[in-house]
């Protein structure tokens, strides 16, 4: 069994390649690591009166294309 799903594997990653792609491996923030939360507000709360924060923001809020968005 685990051969058979191994040769799938094998052959849809031979097919992705094919098309032009490539694999990638992403690490990101654990966000069910105990304190996560709390290092959020903590960035957060340190952003809250920053003229910079404040405008990147607003040019995010300008970029934005949210049209279909419900």
């Amino acid at each position: 069994m685990a051969s058979s799903v191994a040769r799938r594997v094998k052959h849809h990653r031979e097919s992705l390649r094919a098309a032009g792609l490539r694999p990638l491996q992403i690490w990101v923030p654990d966000t069910r690591r105990p304190g996560f939360a709390e290092e959020c507000r903590r960035q957060s709360r340190s952003l809250r009166d920053d003229p910079h924060e404040r405008e990147t923001l607003e040019w995010l809020e300008d970029a934005a294309d949210s049209e279909d968005w419900q």
